[in-house]
């Protein structure tokens, strides 16, 4: 049977092959475990393992998880990667090191207001709506620039760079014209901030065409953890 320590192998040596036909540095792709919806022993199995970063969705889950795990495994990178209401931007002030999904002036104030001072400044990446979808959330590309502006003014926030999720079951010259343009932005916005070095983009059917326009943080959950159960959530 494959535990979570292959898997784990398995996705570190995609990531790997992957930027060394990118003619990148394979340290320089992170990968980020989502455990959402997964029990604690699947995290602590892929700790085990060298695993360090882990990605959550949910604010009540991730704050009981967060809560359980972390005064036997404190250097645990506890990342935000779902969409947030207003109204519980305190727990993901508290709690986390990393929040994906900013895209709008509103949660990012809040975030800087509620984050306690005895913790270092909350990592933000703003989320980009790169497909146009919709159903998606994130800031319109147009706006990005103006927005990271704002946001590094805040001192209990730190600016790191975008986070996307472009249009699924598309062919790969179309998914290739979005990451190339969110590529762009992304260099355009490091251009600007000197903070900015992280673009989180590429999950496990796409991690390679990520990985070859640019992405810094590969984002992998049902690869590692096997399929979700949503019931739990």
């Amino acid at each position: 049977m494959t535990t979570i320590t292959d898997r784990l192998a398995i996705a570190q040596h995609r990531i790997s092959q992957a930027a060394q036909n990118a003619s990148r540095r394979p340290e320089d792709v992170q990968l980020l475990a989502v455990s959402k919806t997964k029990p604690n022993e699947y995290i602590i199995e892929a700790y085990q393992a060298g695993q360090r970063r882990f990605g959550e969705n949910y604010v009540q889950e991730s704050e009981t998880k967060i809560n359980l795990l972390s005064h036997d495994y404190p250097d645990i990178e506890w990342h935000f990667i779902g969409p947030l209401q207003s109204n519980k931007t305190k727990v993901v002030a508290s709690l986390f090191d990393w929040m994906h999904t900013v895209d709008r002036e509103k949660i990012a104030q809040r975030l800087n207001d509620q984050r306690p001072d005895d913790m270092p400044a909350l990592n933000i990446c703003i989320q980009v709506n790169i497909s146009l979808e919709e159903s998606k959330s994130g800031a319109l590309a147009a706006d990005v620039l103006e927005l990271a502006d704002k946001i590094a003014l805040l001192p209990n926030i730190k600016l790191r760079g975008l986070m996307a999720i472009p249009s699924a079951d598309v062919d790969e010259q179309t998914a290739s014209v979005e990451l190339a343009a969110l590529q762009t932005l992304f260099n355009q916005l490091a251009e600007r901030h000197s903070s900015v070095d992280t673009l989180s983009v590429g999950m496990s059917n796409d991690l390679e065409l990520a990985v070859n326009h640019g992405s810094t943080m590969v984002r992998i959950g049902s690869a590692i953890f096997g399929e979700r159960d949503y019931s739990k959530t």
